[in-house]
């Protein structure tokens, strides 16, 4: 999936349906000249709902659509009618997808199962007629009550990217070239920091047919959990992940170090992320020789370890056996 087709935060106002007026009516007919009152209640206004949709991996199809209006109920009509309910708008999202006032920033519900619906607006209640005003001091009540008005607002919608193994790692720590090798996407790959700005998903091939989802999450920066740079975006993404995989190139001067930053940073965004299991990916072992490999191994972060080249694709095969066994633990 393309970076620009990816898109995992938009803000929209939304406005559900104002409910339909009650009717006033009298009941009159060729043999009733002064009936009683037979005012029918107006109709629900159409309510704003988000619906999760498997097939749906991104917000795109919502990206030009900054107003989505319900419908209103209809009047209530005569015999006691009732008015037709407002059209309802289904918003189809993708799984993982959390609604927010985007005016107050308050949570409001995630979205994680197919077909799951979330009232994120309800309609106004349509109004009663004059037949429900009826009573032993008033018998022709010539008055209803007027329909409930609608609900608008401006709402935020974000995507946390749902993957089995997520790639957590530093700006060109290697992330988006092991996605290239072990499945079929195609994220942009360059020689510089940032190439990847948005999550790129992809789908990793195993033994006896089986398979699992690999995201490559934008690389993290130091206070990432406070907002610099895009962090709070894209630490997001790492909650709905069920296996963190760390990358540190082999170059990097302190190892150990390097990890416990990263620890650092998604234990202040979310303390529960130390609960997923984990493993480490040292990339780009193709820039050192067997010697220097085993250097490295005597100083090493508690946790277990591979050494990967996603260039000469060494040790790739022992890398997806220990996410497999981690996932299936």
């Amino acid at each position: 999936m393309s970076s620009s087709n990816f898109v995992d935060y938009i803000k929209i106002f939304f406005r559900s349906g104002n409910g339909g007026n009650g009717s006033a009516h009298l009941h009159r007919d060729k043999l009733t000249a002064k009936g009683g009152p037979d005012g029918g209640d107006g109709g629900r206004g159409g309510h704003i709902i988000l619906r999760g949709n498997e097939n749906v991996w991104t917000l795109l199809a919502l990206r030009y659509q900054k107003h989505i209006f319900a419908g209103h109920g209809g009047d209530g009509g005569s015999s006691g009618k009732t008015g037709a309910y407002g059209e309802d708008i289904f918003v189809d999202v993708p799984l993982g997808t959390i609604a927010r006032n985007a005016e107050t920033n308050e949570f409001l519900f995630e979205i994680t199962q197919h077909g799951e619906e979330k009232i994120l607006l309800s309609g106004g209640r349509g109004g009663q007629g004059n037949m429900h005003f009826k009573s032993a001091t008033n018998q022709t009540p010539r008055f209803a009550q007027p329909g409930e008005g609608g609900i608008e607002g401006w709402y935020a919608l974000e995507l946390k990217v749902l993957a089995d193994v997520g790639l957590v790692g530093f700006p060109n720590a290697g992330k988006s070239t092991l996605l290239s090798v072990v499945s079929a996407a195609k994220p942009k790959i360059a020689d510089y920091p940032f190439t990847t700005l948005v999550p790129n998903l992809g789908i990793v091939s195993y033994r006896n047919n089986a398979s699992f989802v690999m995201a490559d999450i934008p690389g993290i920066i130091e206070g990432a959990h406070e907002g610099k740079g895009l962090g709070l975006r894209f630490l997001r993404h790492i909650e709905r992940n069920s296996l963190l995989l760390f990358m540190i190139p082999a170059d990097t001067k302190d190892i150990c170090k390097e990890y416990e930053v990263l620890l650092n940073e998604i234990t202040m965004f979310n303390p529960e992320l130390l609960d997923k299991p984990r493993l480490l990916a040292i990339t780009k072992c193709d820039m050192i020789d067997e010697e220097l490999q085993h250097m490295l191994q005597t100083d090493m972060p508690p946790i277990e370890y591979v050494f990967i080249s996603s260039v000469s694709q060494y040790n790739i095969p022992l890398l997806k056996d220990k996410i497999w066994n981690l996932l299936h633990s």
